[in-house]
């Protein structure tokens, strides 16, 4: 299969106007495969006190918004301060296979390294191989594993911890 990239996809960071459209791509993009919380209802916003649009990168493609990325800093330690997590990806269905969440990532890295960070880390549930695929294709390697971490749907699932180094 040919992976096509789309010249005119834009990323950006996201404004507070954009709740509304993104509320809708994290509920319609939600999925047991890749979700621990429940699933958004119409009523749940995207912004509040902890998740604020600077953390968000948008991918917009012909005007709509198509994908998103957050990114925030690991934990609040001065200690921890060169070190960012990833704490959403997501990618419309009707726009996958075309390079949006590669793009996504690689963006997310090269705004932490311009804020900073040395360290790009995420956590993945051990049955998303295709989310573990793409950030092995970025450059993400696995640092560590939390067995069987989540019950879902009456299984068991791992957490995995991935990290890419920002700088050589």
């Amino acid at each position: 299969m040919t992976r096509m990239f789309d010249d005119d996809l834009i990323i950006r960071p996201a404004r507070p106007e954009d709740e509304r459209e993104l509320a809708v791509l994290n509920r319609t993009t939600w999925s047991v495969l890749s979700d621990v919380s429940p699933q958004p209802t119409e009523e749940d916003g995207v912004f509040d006190e902890r998740r604020t649009p600077e953390q968000f990168l948008l991918a917009v493609l012909d005007g709509r918004i198509v994908g998103y990325i957050r990114q925030v800093p690991a934990t609040p330690l001065a200690s921890n301060r060169h070190v960012r997590q990833i704490q959403g990806l997501a990618v419309d269905d009707t726009v996958r296979g075309r390079g949006i969440g590669r793009r996504l990532v690689d963006a997310a890295c090269a705004t932490a390294r311009a804020a900073g960070a040395r360290k790009l880390t995420l956590r993945v549930l051990g049955w998303n191989a295709p989310a573990r695929r793409l950030y092995e294709s970025r450059g993400f390697v696995v640092e560590g594993s939390l067995a069987e971490e989540f019950l879902i749907d009456g299984t068991y699932v791992d957490d995995i911890w991935m990290a890419r180094r920002l700088v050589d």
